[in-house]
């Protein structure tokens, strides 16, 4: 008798994502009050912000996909929401930099990517049908 598996959880099976917990995450690397020279955070709080980041990219991505595949071929919020899933993509293929800063300017781009991917999700969730 075949075996029935479990295939991976699809939108409406899981709880929806803790934007609150990941624009928080974000706002600690990218505040709009601090100044590109203000302090980064101490390099052992900025290697787990950064997995912080990746686990929420990671969490996110698959949900957005899936809203925006729901969207009509031609929907313009489908195409922005793609292309900011390569983005995401390309940023989390990427490797910080041994310059200076690197790790640094690396983790602010995952939380930048990251930030307009919230932003995608919600646009996607009131147009998705």
């Amino acid at each position: 008798m075949p075996q029935a598996t479990a295939g991976p959880p699809t939108a409406e099976d899981q709880a929806p994502p803790d934007l609150a917990t990941m624009r928080a995450a974000v706002d600690r690397l990218l505040d709009p009050d601090a100044v590109p020279v203000a302090l980064p955070p101490a390099p052992d709080e900025l290697d787990a912000l950064t997995l912080q980041l990746r686990g929420h990219l990671d969490l996110l991505m698959p949900t957005v996909d899936e809203l925006a595949a729901r969207l009509g071929k031609n929907s313009i919020p489908r195409y922005c929401a793609l292309a900011c899933l390569g983005e995401a993509r390309r940023r989390l293929k990427e490797q910080p930099s041994t310059e200076l800063g690197g790790t640094l300017a690396h983790a602010r781009r995952l939380a930048r990517v990251l930030n307009a991917l919230c932003d995608h999700f919600e646009a996607l969730a009131q147009a998705a049908p």
